[in-house]
């Protein structure tokens, strides 16, 4: 009932998937951070509260509870949004009660871009940018994704590679033409 749907089957039947991914998992490493930190501080507090507190005691530790159950959450959130490319377009599932699926034909993207930062470098994670002609889209920047140098490359031929080979083709028939002799038309 709660379970989201497979990524592949928002695809069309003439579609061919290039690439399925999930964020890398450092997305989590701040949130891991912080529910460590919380939890902590919810523990020491309570074992420097006198006993005759136990009301505030209860408190702090349902206030851990919680903490845990929201990071078990985000963590099951993480788990199940999937980024697809196809040979037609970008697909992002997201949404455990809620499902988002946002999409980005690859015909629209004009320009590729991806960032690595110190700790992208030493983890393996980094930014993609994905731009469109003259539109923001849904899916403009995508962050946290796990060797972006692969991701770049495999999106960068199914976006720009048969225009390069076209182009190179077209070079070579002028080339050809004016080899010959020819008049070239346009």
């Amino acid at each position: 009932m709660f379970a989201p749907r497979d990524p592949d089957e928002y695809l069309l039947d003439t579609e061919r998937r290039v690439v399925r991914v999930r964020r890398h998992w450092a997305f989590l490493a701040w949130d891991t951070f912080e529910t460590i930190a919380l939890l902590a501080i919810c523990v020491m507090v309570s074992y420097l509260l006198p006993p005759s507190l136990w009301v505030v005691q209860n408190i702090l530790w349902y206030a851990a509870l919680l903490v845990v159950v929201v990071y078990a959450f985000k963590v099951i959130e993480w788990w199940v949004e999937r980024l697809v490319v196809t040979d037609k377009r970008f697909v992002l599932t997201s949404g455990v009660i809620t499902t988002k699926v946002a999409m980005m034909p690859i015909s629209k993207v004009t320009d590729l871009t991806y960032e690595r930062s110190a700790w992208g470098r030493m983890f393996g994670y980094g930014t993609v940018v994905v731009e469109s002609a003259g539109q923001i889209q849904a899916l403009n920047r995508i962050e946290f994704l796990p060797s972006p140098e692969d991701f770049y490359d495999t999106i960068s031929e199914l976006v720009f590679g048969d225009k390069h080979k076209q182009s190179e083709r077209f070079s070579m028939i002028k080339a050809q033409r004016l080899a010959r002799g020819k008049k070239i038309v346009g």
